[in-house]
Formats: C-alpha cells, structure tokens, sequence
C-alpha cells in the first residue's frame, strides 16, 4: 500500500505574496477556492504573513473579514491555517505579550484553525510565548525551524545539527505545540542537508508527531528536496496551483503527482478534478500582472539567498521606480550582508534586512548607510542571530544609530516600550476619532499609520493589474482656493499661500505685497523670468532633504515655516517593507515641503527645504 503524502494549498497566501506581492482582492479569488475545495482539496494557508498587511496597505481591505469570507468558501470542516512570525506575529516590528495573545485569540475567532509559527534567527525566546498563545487560543500550533542554504564560501550554523539543536530547544522549552515544520524560505537548503535534517528530527521527535517540510522552487531545487524529505519521514510538503506555482512559489500539485508515480508515495488526488480546479484559478487571476520573475527559477538565489515571498514584492518596487538595473548588484551584495550580520535565516521580516542593506550597499557604498532593521539585528534588538555579528559591522551600526548593543529578550525590550501593545494601539484609535475594538486595536498595532489611514477611510489601491486592464487614472482636478489659502504650483513646484491683508505667507514665511487690478503701463513689460526658487527664510543657501531609496511617504512630521535642529525627524517613508525616517541635515527652517501623504518617491527625489 502506497504512502498516502499530506499537503497544504499555499496557492492562497504564500502563492499571492510570491507571485503578486500579496495584493490580490478577496472577491478576485473566492471562486477559487471554491473550486479547489470542490476537488477535494481541504487543507489551505488563508491568511498571515504578508497576507495580514498588505490587505490594509495595498487592497483596502479588513484581513478579519477576508478571513471570514475564506472559512465561508472553504466549508467548516477545511483546515485552515495562517503564518505568524512569532513575536512579530503577522507585522514587521515585534510586539508585547497583551498583542501577542490578542493575535491567537482574533485569528480563532474568524476562523483560523492553524497557525505556522516561525522565528527568522531561531531564537527560540521569540517562540515561546507565541506558541503558547496560540495553542491555549485551541489553535493547532505548527512551531517552525528555519533553513536556508548559506552563500558560496560561508560557512556556520546552517546545517542539520543546527537545526535539530534549534529543535531541541522548542521541545525543551516546554511550548506546546501539535506538529513541527522546517521551513525553508528561499529554496536553497540543498537536497542533503534536508535529508538528514529531516531524518534526525523524526528520531528525536518519534513516529506520530506530524513532520511538515516547506520550501520554494525559486533555485529549482524544490521537488528534489520534498522527495528528500519524505524519503526521510516527512509526513506533509506544501504545493500550490497555476498561475501561483512554480519559481518563488511552492510547485504545483499536478507537478508533484507527476514526481511521485511509479513511488511508493501517492498525493490522493484526482487529477482530472485539480486541472479543472485550476482552469477556474486561472480565470480568477487573468487580469492581475503576474511579473516574469514570480513563476521563473533563478539560479543566483543560492548567492543571496533571497526567499521567493520577497522577492517578487522587491522587485516590484524597483521596476516601479525604474531601478530593476539595479537588482543583479543587491542580489550578489546579499552574501555579504548575512555573513556579516550573524546568518539570520532569510525569510520576513530578516529578508528584507538583508535586502534593504544589500540596496543600501549598492546605491551608497558598503554600510556607508545603515538599514534601520539590519542595523537593530545586527544590536540585538530583534533577538539572538545564530552567530555573533561582524564586531566592525556592530560599531558601525551601533554609531549610525545611536544604540548599544543589548541581550535583553525582545518580550523584555516590548514590555517596557510605551510605544506598543494594547495602551498604545487605544491611543492611536483615540486621537484618530475611530471605534475601540479587538480588531481595530490589532490593526493600529501592526499596521501603525497605514492601519489608520485604512480604518479612516484614506486608504489607498495599490492593486498590480495588467497594462491593458488598467483603467485610466482620471486627471487631478484643479485647486481651488480654500478658507486656509491657496496652493500654488509653478514649474511643478508647489507653494502654500495666505493672503492676509497686505502680506502674503508663502511656505511659512511673510512678504510685504500690493495688488492691483490690470497691467500698469508705466514701464515696458519685462521679458518672463525664470521660475524663482522657494522664498528662503532668511535669504540663507538652501538644503535640498532627498529620498535616499525608493518608498511611500507615509507621514510628514513637520510642516512649512517650522524650525528645525540638525537630526530632527521630518517624515517618514516606507521603503522595502520598512519604515525610513528621513532627519534634518542640518539646522534651519523648514521652507518647503514638496511632498504629501501617500506619494510614491523615487531615489534622490527632493522632499524637503531647509534654509
């Protein structure tokens, strides 16, 4: 009797995320799911991850309710499971224990039946506490070691006895949980190593404990290694369907029925009724963009190593900001930066730590710029990485930043930060005028700014449809004067004037002016000038504050006319899946701000004023 192999739909979540930087809308794809469970098909990843955020961000849409509407398709009885990032949960920062539990206790109520809980540098501190969250909320806890390969001449931590030894220590920490996952993000971890990982973690675990391999095929290595793993004692892999197979996603679940005939492993499909299932998919994503890379193996992932759920989202960002030339560099520079930072698996939110210092290499010089997330792995602030940092790149980070090191856990760090958990989440909810709830508490907590702006109505679509679907962007309509004043715009720069009296307040600053109706013909008329620069304050030079990445500006800090000291924070962007403070570089007055909430900014782009 054949070997009867479990396995998860990803196509749902980590299929979105690999293929279309997660922004995919719930009405698009409910058919879908429909139709899969019509298959037979009855074990589904339907939220988490990505999937949380870029809802709010891109999709303008509550991920509660998308979540709601999967259990409604996918029936009662499927089993549906989410990711979390242990103490992250399903944000980029970290949070306190009251944000921690109320993520195990929403996701149960609607409708999450598992959750994946994972950690990016194994500290099994930032598993703990999650893990028991979730398994006390009468959630399946699947508790997750993470794998990747290491870059060609790197050697450390990453191999089979470190990974049972990260394993050993869940099982020592007394969490309880009711399976175990390897996770490998990138689709390096070679064929071996996932063999006899596997194989040593059934020995330690026993024969019942459910064994669950995941991986990606963007190195193209990914059948090969789910064959190791079952040959070794894995009892699940996790597949997906076309459009979302393949490359940066999990393969198909027609590619691995055709890799298992003639084995002793059989999937317990019918086939007919899977390819049925995916013509309907198919249908559903037609007119999203599906970028080349999303379902193509690229063989220079063992060099970085890049996981397949960010690099889509990456190289998105930098085809929307015309800098894809860029991309070969920040990939090859990726080795470097995990060796250097303590070999961290790359898989959110460390992935785009590395990313985003890999960009910042490239476009600045080798850590002439610190990441904000890098750097506070690099310090200890995202907890223990599996090797200690480079000691050159730790005083760097630690002087760009102004932090020192630390060993405190990251729960410890949390708890005393006023700046997070449930208190904090209230108070942002306050000041925006918006309903108390669970929900809404959880949105303001991992979402921060763009969760308001969501639960505000301000929201805005950031959904990647084919050039040929894509309706046209009607024109801006035409400024008109408002009870404040006006907004002027010359040569496309943009000016804020009041009229009071006989001054003009342009930018924040007072000029003395006369009007008068008509052209006065005393003097010949002047041929026209050349567009001016902004009035400075003072008359004093000028400094221009440019974007140092591609990013949205997701708040402005200060405003026109303000005064300014050399490291003040003016705004904030976000760049990579991560927040970008962009300070004064020196002190002065702010005379312009030439940006608004929501704008997509290129590199180098002009933000700021200051004379």
């Amino acid at each position: 009797m054949k070997k009867r192999v479990k396995f998860m739909v990803t196509a749902f979540r980590d299929g979105f995320q690999s293929a279309y930087g997660a922004r995919v809308l719930t009405k698009d794809f409910i058919p879908a799911v429909e139709a899969a469970v019509h298959a037979g098909m009855d074990h589904f990843e339907a939220g988490g991850g990505a999937r949380f955020q870029s809802l709010y961000f891109y999709c303008n849409e509550d991920a509660f309710d998308m979540m709601d509407k999967f259990r409604e398709a996918a029936g009662k009885d499927a089993n549906l499971q989410t990711l979390a990032r242990g103490v992250n949960v399903v944000g980029l920062d970290s949070q306190p224990k009251d944000i921690i539990d109320l993520h195990a206790k929403l996701f149960k109520k609607h409708g999450i039946s598992s959750i994946r809980n994972f950690d990016a540098l194994n500290d099994v501190n930032n598993l703990t506490y999650s893990g028991q969250c979730i398994y006390d909320a009468g959630l399946n806890h699947e508790a997750v070691v993470t794998m990747m390969a290491l870059p060609p001449g790197a050697t450390g931590a990453h191999d089979a006895e470190f990974y049972n030894g990260v394993l050993k220590q869940i099982l020592d920490s007394g969490t309880s949980y009711n399976s175990v996952c390897f996770k490998d993000a990138s689709g390096t971890a070679t064929p071996k190593v996932v063999y006899d990982t596997v194989k040593q973690a059934r020995k330690l675990l026993g024969k019942d404990t459910h064994l669950v391999f995941h991986s990606h095929d963007t190195a193209g290595i990914c059948i090969q290694q789910y064959v190791s793993a079952l040959n070794a004692g894995a009892d699940q892999v996790d597949l997906s369907l076309a459009p979302v197979s393949g490359g940066t996603c999990q393969p198909d679940v027609i590619t691995m029925w055709h890799a298992l005939r003639g084995t002793e492993f059989d999937l317990g499909i019918d086939i007919d009724k899977v390819m049925e299932a995916e013509e309907v998919f198919k249908e559903c994503m037609d007119e999203y963009f599906l970028p080349p890379e999303a379902t193509m193996v690229n063989p220079l992932i063992p060099f970085s190593p890049l996981p397949g759920g960010a690099l889509t989202a990456n190289t998105q960002m930098l085809r929307d900001n015309g800098l894809m030339d860029k991309f070969h560099d920040i990939t090859m520079a990726m080795g470097d930066v995990i060796m250097k930072g303590g070999y961290g698996t790359s898989v959110t939110p460390v992935s785009q730590f590395y990313f985003q210092q890999a960009f910042n290499n490239v476009v600045m010089g080798p850590y002439k710029k610190i990441a904000e997330g890098y750097g506070k792995m690099v310090l200890g602030y995202f907890g223990k990485t599996p090797l200690k940092p480079d000691p050159e790149i730790v005083k760097i980070c630690a002087e760009q930043m102004g932090l020192e090191p630390t060993e405190e856990t990251v729960l410890e760090l949390n708890e005393k930060d006023p700046k997070k958990g449930v208190k904090a989440a209230k108070e942002m909810l306050e000041k925006a005028g918006l309903e108390i709830t669970d929900e809404n508490i959880f949105i303001a907590a991992t979402c921060k700014d763009k969760g308001i702006q969501f639960l505000k109505g301000e929201a805005r679509m950031g959904i990647r449809l084919k050039e040929h679907e894509k309706p046209a962007e009607a024109p801006p309509a035409p400024a008109a004067p408002a009870a404040s004043g006006y907004t002027v715009t010359i040569n496309n720069n943009s000016y804020a004037v009041k009229l009071e009296g006989q001054k003009a307040v342009v930018n924040g600053v007072s000029y003395d002016v006369s009007v008068q109706e008509g052209i006065q013909e005393t003097a010949p008329a002047a041929a026209p000038a050349p567009a001016a620069p902004a009035p400075q304050a003072g008359g004093g030079p000028s400094v221009d504050v440019k974007a140092p990445m591609p990013g949205l500006i997701l708040r402005i800090e200060k405003q026109a006319g303000e005064a300014v000291e050399e490291g003040d924070l003016i705004l904030v962007m976000e760049a990579m899946k991560m927040e970008t403070e962009i300070f004064a570089p020196q002190a002065g007055t702010i005379s312009e701000i030439k940006v608004t909430q929501g704008d997509q900014m290129k590199a180098g782009d002009v933000l700021a004023v200051i004379s």
